[in-house]
């Protein structure tokens, strides 16, 4: 070994000890006859002291060093004078009385510290720089510890870890697929997996009872904060189950990783259907850290000669508490807001509930202040708040109040992201009618497409609508939801094949299609499937979440940018002719 010691380890109770280090620079101070330089490792950081009285040629040779430049040391541990109790190592320092550098480095493009002066493409473009700070290791390091609990707590649920082929057959459901040609099998084509589904599902076939996979899938898709073309989930299945036997068994996961990762013990988990979330939330991740229901007063608007609301299909409030007091200027800029096409709402309208109790409105011209007092009961407002309201088509001003609940209670604090709120939204619709989503191949378009995949079961009676009424039909699905983010998801599993018949004719499948596409799990099917369900986290998400960030792509050791472009490596990239033509593959012009 080229150290005795980390440099995250040693303390007082070390002092006198000669010991050996190895690390890289992180900064060097000369202060005349002293130079300190410290020296980082993964596991922290130690000060060397260096004195022309003690040794001036190695003095002089350690301010020759620049930042990120590999070392290995010798010294002996004595007390600083000027301690920094912030650093775990900051009441000793080394007394250098051996330096070899092991390596040069050229200055690196951005300051390797917390706060850095990189950019994010310019991070990513040296990302092995990037992972060398101490807050970007540190979500690694939680990402590990997550995983390692998550095993742990499937482990002791018998569950086993089983991996699954990458290379697979293309499925038409879902996002699109990353395709692989075959060299072997010219013209044809493998798939990377959107996730192991269908192997899940046929161990299940096989006997397997409880498994597991923290697994890579892939997705090509246009990307986001929480997206990337490849990620990861915790991705499970179990056998002679009920839809109840799932909650708890991954609700008691969830717990499990709040309290051994974050020392956080959480309560049971509230149900809430997805009626009741796109009702009372506008959409099916309800962030409930806060209260802030929409509220539907379109009764209580109506005939009073204001065209906007009269001809609107939906009219719906929020009451954003204490906020009273916003000035004209803060409401034209949330006019502005929500008006902008990633919310598509046409305009605002507020009604202030003054301390005094008199309510004024930005619609004061048609309507009284007792019909502005019916608005007030309903949404429950009192002195002091603050009434804002949209109308307009049904689904589209329904998602809008969402995201202006959301951007409502992120300005008045109500978001902390050290405050966790959990519950599962159950009872989702099985299918959702596609007219032109352009995120699906265009022979998904025009048609009923299944809101999680073929194989989610509908409720047992809501199975006959699914030949009259298929829009009307519960899945037997559930998701799990922290702070407004969809961590998990999955459903109860079609075991019958004739169900399973009637759902791929449903989503317009002929039976030919059918058993192209699927036919080896329906052959499966026909050797005893078990009843069976199961549920996949988004792991990365899980990680984001529980590291207090936005972004996933903090949490992946070497993540894509924005455009699905691997910065460090340049990928993806041309290949040259010779393997295009092993693959019998000619590019267009």
């Amino acid at each position: 070994m080229l150290r005795t010691h980390t440099c995250g380890e040693l303390r007082l109770s070390n002092k006198n000890q000669i010991i050996t280090l190895s690390g890289w620079v992180q900064k060097t101070r000369n202060l005349g006859g002293m130079t300190f330089i410290d020296l980082r490792d993964r596991f922290g950081i130690t000060q060397l002291a260096f004195n022309l009285d003690w040794d001036k040629t190695l003095c002089e040779k350690a301010r020759t060093l620049g930042r990120e430049f590999v070392l290995q040391i010798t010294g002996e541990v004595i007390e600083r004078e000027s301690k920094n109790l912030t650093n775990p190592t900051g009441e000793i320092e080394i007394k250098v009385t051996q330096l070899t550098i092991l390596n040069s480095a050229s200055t690196p493009p951005f300051t390797i510290e917390d706060e850095t002066d990189g950019g994010d493409e310019l991070r990513m473009k040296y990302r092995y720089l990037d992972l060398r700070r101490t807050v970007v290791r540190k979500n690694l390091e939680l990402r590990h510890r997550m995983a390692i609990e998550t095993r742990n707590y499937l482990d002791k649920q018998q569950f086993l870890e089983v991996e699954t082929p990458v290379l697979i057959k293309s499925t038409p459901e879902g996002a699109r697929d990353f395709v692989v040609p075959s060299r072997m099998n010219q013209g044809q084509f493998y798939a990377l997996p959107q996730s192991p589904q269908t192997f899940k599902q046929l161990l299940m076939v096989s006997g397997f009872d409880r498994y597991y996979q923290i697994v890579k899938c892939f997705r090509d898709e246009d990307l986001r904060a929480d997206r990337q073309p490849e990620f990861t989930q915790i991705d499970c299945e179990m056998s002679f189950v009920e839809q109840e036997d799932i909650l708890q068994t991954f609700e008691g996961l969830t717990k499990h990783l709040f309290k051994t990762v974050k020392g956080i013990d959480i309560s049971t988990l509230p149900r809430m259907t997805y009626s009741d979330a796109m009702k009372f939330y506008g959409n099916d991740k309800p962030d409930t850290r806060f209260e802030m229901k929409l509220v539907d007063i379109k009764h209580l608007t109506i005939g009073k000669n204001f065209k906007v609301f009269d001809d609107a299909e939906l009219v719906v409030a929020i009451c954003a508490k204490g906020a009273a007091e916003y000035t004209r200027k803060q409401l034209d800029e949330l006019t502005e807001w929500v008006k902008r096409p990633q919310i598509g709402a046409t305009g605002l309208v507020y009604a202030r509930v003054n301390v005094d109790g008199t309510i004024k409105s930005s619609v004061d011209k048609f309507y009284s202040e007792e019909d502005l007092k019916k608005w007030a009961i309903a949404c429950n407002a009192t002195a002091g708040d603050l009434i804002l309201i949209l109308a307009g088509k049904e689904d589209k001003t329904r998602k809008a109040m969402s995201e202006l609940r959301l951007e409502m209670g992120t300005k008045l604090g109500l978001r902390d992201k050290n405050n966790y709120s959990s519950l599962w939204v159950v009872d989702f619709p099985l299918l959702e009618w596609n007219e032109g989503d352009p995120n699906l191949p265009e022979s998904l378009r025009g048609r009923w497409v299944a809101k999680h995949h073929p194989f989610t079961s509908p409720k047992p009676e809501d199975i006959e609508l699914l030949k009259t009424n298929p829009g009307a039909v519960r899945a037997n699905a559930y998701d799990i939801v922290i702070n407004g983010v969809e961590v998990g998801g999955g459903s109860i599993r079609i075991y019958n094949k004739d169900l399973q018949a009637l759902m791929f004719e449903t989503l317009g499948f002929t039976k030919e299609e059918a058993q192209h596409q699927f036919g080896f799990l329906m052959n499966a099917f026909e050797f005893g499937a078990p009843p069976h369900g199961g549920i996949a986290f988004g792991f990365d998400r899980l990680c984001s979440l529980f590291g207090g960030a936005e972004s996933i792509r903090d949490f992946i050791a070497f993540p894509k940018n924005n455009s699905g472009r691997d910065m460090m490596i340049d990928a993806p990239s041309l290949i040259n002719d010779e393997q295009l033509n092993e693959l019998s593959i000619s590019l267009k012009s």
